[in-house]
């Protein structure tokens, strides 16, 4: 054990005692099959929103987004850029509720251009708002700058008329949006993917649009974009609803849209109810509650499978409670229960990203919205697009409160394990198995593993005795809420408080190493990664 696990493991003795007197020891077994991949992620999983509401956007007499907006987010604020740049790239998807009231002030708008106005009797409670072409050209300098791949959400009611309550319908008009694409490549600014529309699908958040309309509109924007992208070395995915499951809707969409047109299906999720729901911490503590959501993935893959099979599922936006997340709960550490097991749980069903609302802005902003701080959501997202790789593995686990995903190590040979312990008095001692290894006869298992260990020792043993410890041990992040309240809004890694550095930087996030071959210890409410660089995983390779 080297001296910097043994300060760890001193401190956690420490700050622990008092619950270690009263909490009770399970044990666990955790299997894991390298042998072959069940669904893969794209490399930029990992994927954040910014959203267009004003300040005076408010449920529940709380008024959250301050000038977190597209339209006012300071974007020279020192802390946003870092923290962007740190994930080597972050996904950002532009778009949000009022994405469907978004004018461009570029080509010949129809409209003066003015920014929201609260109007109780338009949709979503404003007017429509403008961007700026100056605003757009500043947005995209801080995405370029800092490494940023974008994701823009279209409006796809320009033009549209009211038929009936929440019913849009007419044709879509495409002049503004064609419009402003072609400023953006004029420009020089990359998209990686621009979306159609948010909420509409089904019977829609505030308003929708017929199936069938919706698809012959998909049709008439892939056609603009492969014109306007024509002579473009690379061409933009075309994503789409943007909006809940409805697999009725979607397959008929679809169907109308036809091969090729769709590239990425996009949906969202607020599977933890209302902002102001009360019961928002036990929901999230409960496994049964966070498993409901696995039919959603399930079907959805299935109708991929059947009407699409070209194209990729996205979690387009998901922020846990709607209406702009829950207070003192969203942005502190025990919303990263939900997160990351929602992160685990749709990488099985092949989600290749997972756009989280929000970057900034709201109560569920990995950012503050005011000091720019990281909340514990931030960190969590940031350790599971290092660690986490591309390749998901199928993993069981014996014990009903711990949630556990497995995944090939990102950009290293070897296997990373997510473990959440949901339980709020049973610590877990864990022992990790190979499948590939359990068939195998005991003496026949004792001859591998001596084998292995020998063969790394003789492989590092010109680095000298620190490579060779690294050599046969496991990295660890064991991560726990300050003074251990779930509600704390400090996360804390290997016992120390998560914080910016001195020139407003982000924290290195480091491991402490284990020997291999001792067992995992997990603390009651807390969440671990484990990197396991030797684990022998073929598929991994």
């Amino acid at each position: 054990m080297d001296s910097q696990m043994g300060i760890f493991l001193f401190f956690f003795f420490l700050v622990s005692l008092p619950a270690f007197l009263t909490q009770e020891v399970g044990s666990a077994m955790i299997i894991v099959d390298g042998t072959s991949t069940i669904a893969t992620n794209d490399d930029k999983f990992i994927c954040a929103t910014i959203d267009w509401w004003p300040h005076d956007k408010c449920n529940y007499n709380q008024c959250p987004w301050g000038n977190s907006s597209a339209m006012n987010l300071d974007l020279s604020h020192p802390v946003l850029a870092k923290a962007i740049q740190a994930f080597k790239p972050l996904r950002i998807r532009i778009g949000g509720s009022l994405q469907d009231r978004v004018l461009y002030d570029v080509g010949n708008l129809k409209f003066p251009c003015h920014p929201f106005i609260r109007m109780e009797d338009r949709l979503f409670g404003f007017s429509k708002g403008c961007l700026r072409m100056s605003r757009w050209d500043e947005l995209y300098h801080l995405f370029n700058t800092t490494g940023a791949v974008l994701t823009f959400g279209l409006n796809a009611l320009y033009g549209r008329h009211l038929i009936k309550k929440g019913v849009w319908g007419g044709a879509w008009d495409s002049s503004n949006a064609q419009d402003f694409i072609k400023y953006t490549i004029s420009k020089g600014h990359r998209i990686d993917s621009w979306e159609f529309g948010n909420e509409l699908s089904g019977s829609g958040v505030g308003a929708s649009v017929d199936a069938e309309l919706y698809g012959k509109d998909l049709v008439n924007l892939k056609k603009i974009i492969n014109k306007l992208y024509e002579k473009s070395t690379s061409k933009p995915a075309l994503a789409a609803p943007g909006g809940f499951f409805d697999q009725k809707w979607y397959s008929q969409f679809l169907k109308v849209s036809g091969p090729g047109v769709v590239n990425v299906l996009t949906h969202h999720i607020y599977n933890l109810g209302s902002g102001v729901d009360p019961n928002l911490v036990k929901k999230i503590l409960d496994p049964r509650h966070l498993s409901k959501i696995s039919e959603t993935f399930s079907n959805l893959k299935q109708t991929i499978n059947h009407d699409s099979p070209w194209a990729s599922a996205w979690v387009g936006e998901s922020g846990g409670a709607y209406n702009s997340g829950g207070r003192h709960v969203s942005n502190t550490f025990v919303n990263s229960f939900w997160y990351l097991d929602q992160l685990g749980m749709s990488s099985k069903y092949n989600t290749k990203v997972y756009c989280r609302q929000t970057l900034i802005g709201g109560n569920y902003g990995l950012l503050n919205k005011t000091t720019f701080v990281p909340n514990p959501d931030y960190y969590s997202a940031l350790l599971w697009h290092r660690l986490m790789g591309k390749g998901v593995l199928h993993v069981g686990c014996s014990a009903s409160f711990l949630r556990t995903y497995a995944h090939c190590s990102k950009g290293r040979e070897g296997m990373t394990l997510l473990l959440i312990n949901l339980s709020n008095q049973t610590a877990y001692t864990i022992d990790v198995q190979n499948r590939k290894d359990m068939y195998l006869p005991a003496r026949e298992r004792n001859i591998k593993e001596s084998f292995v260990l020998h063969s790394f020792k003789r492989s590092v043993a010109w680095v000298g005795n620190r490579a060779s410890d690294e050599a046969l041990s496991r990295e660890e992040y064991h991560l726990t809420p300050k003074d251990g309240d779930i509600q704390s809004q400090t996360m804390v890694l290997n016992g120390l408080p998560l914080k910016l550095t001195g020139d407003g930087g982000i924290p290195t996030l480091d491991p402490v190493r284990v020997d291999v071959k001792s067992p995992i210890h997990v603390a009651p409410l807390s969440i671990a990664f484990i990197v396991f660089p030797n684990f022998d995983a073929p598929a991994c390779v």
